[in-house]
């Protein structure tokens, strides 16, 4: 017999007004899953809409009731009292002025949030001075500043913020945006890489320890899970700042680089017998997958080494370049994918981890036999993107079979956001996946769920998924924004206040924690939005070198979307128009100038 709930509690409920009583000061609220509840407004309670960085406070507590209207999304924050039915509602956050209206949705909101974003971090790492990356940390404190301890510089952190800094200058064309992505991948280059010319390969040190002029550098890995070896997916993310930056610029050295890892990828992390794949880790000292040196890691298959090349690189570097190479080898990794991680004879989640036969591996480290949530909706987001380059029937099927289930077992339906690590397998005595540590809910595993479901809505034209694109961007942007220090919080906890207890979780720079995810977010969910459901044009912003992009020709296209679903609609040179485009490929022809220029060109959608 369960014991009974004898004591008040705070909690949050999200979801849809069904009714209002004025008399009584109670409406209904039915969230996502079809739950009602019926809520009674404090005589203190108050409200605001989602607010955005660099807002001013949008109260809305003198027309909260007025606004209670049938359909209405919203969060209320309040009180469960154990001696009624009737939650106590103390805040109340809408997620827009009109009934319809979800704020994120106008065509200029994640643009104002990457540069905030992007403000936020130049600050943090570089101060008011030049943007030197000698003063780049790892860690960040929860307002912003630097470790005066730890002066570690990870590679793949400082790509990931490499990558932030390009985007927000392709978004917004701020200048200093693409001075930090330039410096950044300079320094990538000078202090993070290694030139193997006996293999004729590249690959990336782990990290540098900085003392004074000196720096140590670090080869392997020191990071828990792959300590003292070389995994994937460190080697994956090391180009992810300097691709996005090759896209504005057309710096051939990034393109080397490029083409000298993916040597490496192919050469040593490739599975070349019959079984495929990309194994995660190699041996530092042979670059062998099956070293005995590896451990747990030996011979071992997971989520990173496969599914991590297409959005961290692979996609950019194929818009960049168009080149049949990269989009053949995007296939393979998406083939490989679908035909080896789904599990649903036993899961409703894929499988994640796996030995070099593709059997399943349910007893490595933390992971065990656990679902990573943010995982599976990576898999979904990044098959619709396949589609529209490869059309193929079990891209979008394995998509919406993901985008079917995940709600069920991977959100929550009371609240709104998305969880974390779960077991794949219900125990014999539960109606819900177990959480593996908490539930609390990441700010990168939202993204995933953002993006799996605007993507998703926006091609297959279906409102169901747009609903949950909707909700998830509503708590991301309630709840994740650190309105008053800036930046996103790690994690908060499941009614959506932030986490903050400690280690990683209260920093905004980390190991786990750069400038990637919530620049990817503003950057897709502005062109999923504006181009796939909203239909508003968007700008972006380039500045090619002289000589750079082979042939002259700049490839404009923001993202792998549906074939003629955008079209260039004008361009500027130095703020001049410019004719020598193609509207409908998505390129521009360069002039044949040896002086740097700034091109912005104007996308619209073209339905």
């Amino acid at each position: 017999m369960s014991p009974k709930i004898n004591f008040p509690f705070s909690d949050l409920i999200a979801g849809y007004v069904t009714s209002y009583d004025q008399e009584a000061d109670i409406f209904g609220l039915k969230t996502s899953d079809g739950q009602e509840f019926q809520v009674k407004l404090s005589p203190m309670a108050y409200a605001k809409v989602i607010q955005n960085f660099d807002e001013g406070y949008p109260d809305a507590t003198g027309t909260m009731r007025t606004w209670l209207t049938p359909g209405r999304f919203l969060y209320v924050y309040g009180v469960f009292y154990p001696d009624t039915a009737i939650f106590d509602g103390k805040q109340v956050v809408f997620a827009g002025k009109k009934p319809a209206e979800y704020v994120f949705e106008k065509q200029d909101w994640w643009i104002k949030q990457v540069n905030s974003l992007g403000k936020f971090f130049i600050k943090a790492q570089f101060g008011d001075g030049e943007i030197d990356y000698r003063h780049y940390r790892t860690d960040l404190s929860m307002s912003g500043e630097r470790s005066t301890v730890n002066f570690r510089q990870e590679t793949d952190t400082i790509s990931r913020l490499v990558y932030g800094f390009a985007t927000a200058f392709m978004m917004t064309g701020d200048d200093q945006f693409l001075e930090a992505a330039e410096k950044g991948t300079e320094y990538l280059r000078e202090h993070m890489r290694f030139v193997d010319k006996d293999e004729d390969i590249i690959y990336w040190y782990h990290a540098i320890d900085v003392q004074g002029e000196k720096e140590q550098k670090i080869f392997a890995s020191e990071f828990g899970d792959d300590y003292d070896a070389i995994p994937a997916y460190e080697q994956i993310y090391a180009l992810a700042g300097p691709i996005q930056t090759y896209r504005c610029t057309g710096d051939r050295r990034i393109l080397h680089d490029a083409e000298q890892t993916i040597k490496l990828f192919d050469k040593f992390f490739l599975d070349k017998s019959e079984y495929g794949g990309y194994f995660s880790h190699l041996d530092p000292l042979m670059l062998d997958p099956r070293s005995e040196s590896l451990g747990p890691n030996k011979a071992r298959k997971n989520w990173n080494s496969v599914g991590d090349h297409a959005p961290a690189y692979l996609i950019n570097l194929w818009l960049a370049t168009g080149e049949q190479k990269y989009a053949d080898m995007l296939e393979y990794t998406f083939d490989t994918i679908e035909k080896y991680f789904p599990d649903y004879d036993h899961s409703p989640f894929v499988q994640e981890r796996f030995y070099e036969d593709w059997s399943h591996d349910t007893t490595w480290g933390w992971q065990q036999n656990r679902a990573v949530v943010g995982h599976n909706l990576k898999i979904a987001w990044n098959l619709m993107r396949m589609n529209s380059l490869k059309s193929k029937e079990k891209y979008v099927e394995l998509a919406k079979k993901i985008a079917d289930l995940m709600p069920a077992v991977g959100s929550d339906q009371q609240r709104g956001g998305w969880y974390d690590v779960v077991e794949r397998l219900l125990d014999n005595h539960s109606r819900c996946h177990q959480f593996v540590w908490h539930d609390r809910k990441a700010w990168w595993q939202q993204e995933q769920a953002i993006l799996a479901y605007l993507i998703l809505a926006g091609i297959l034209d279906d409102e169901e998924y747009h609903r949950h694109g909707q909700e998830a961007s509503a708590f991301y942007n309630a709840w994740f924004l650190d309105l008053e220090d800036g930046g996103i919080y790690f994690n908060v906890l499941a009614n959506g206040i932030p986490y903050l207890a400690g280690g990683n979780e209260r920093a905004k720079g980390s190991h786990s924690m750069s400038g990637y995810h919530s620049f990817e977010l503003c950057y897709l969910a502005a062109v999923y939005t504006n181009f796939l459901i909203t239909k508003h044009p968007m700008d972006f912003y380039f500045k090619p070198l002289p000589n750079g992009f082979p042939d002259g020709i700049l490839r404009v296209s923001p993202d792998i979307l549906p074939p003629g679903s955008v079209a260039i609609a004008s361009v500027e040179i130095d703020g001049k128009p410019y004719e020598n485009f193609d509207a409908q490929g998505l390129t521009v022809t360069l002039p044949d100038s040896q002086e740097r220029v700034k091109i912005k060109v104007r996308l619209v959608p073209t339905a």
